[in-house]
């Protein structure tokens, strides 16, 4: 069905899904933002609002939908304990 505009929208799309998956990350940031400590890759952790880096076993948080991606406001994780959830 067609937009305003023109063009159509489906509910089944890919960038639709991915928006409804991250709601407080934009998913082209989170492609573009790398650890600061180790440049390695971050995922979004939605029920935290955190952007973790595995490598460092660093949680950055975000504020205000802004990412603190400072070291020393980040949290230390423990992936050994087997807690820590990705989501």
């Amino acid at each position: 069905m067609p937009d305003g505009d023109g063009s159509k929208r489906h509910a089944d799309s890919p960038e639709l899904a991915a928006a409804q998956e991250r709601p407080g990350m934009d998913r082209r940031m989170l492609e573009i933002l790398v650890c600061p400590a180790t440049k390695g890759p971050l995922e979004y952790a939605s029920s935290a609002n955190e952007l973790i880096s595995r490598l460092a076993n660093l949680a950055y948080p975000i504020r205000d939908g802004v990412p603190i991606m400072l070291p020393e406001e980040a949290r230390t994780l423990d992936f050994d304990s087997g807690k820590i959830r990705v989501e």
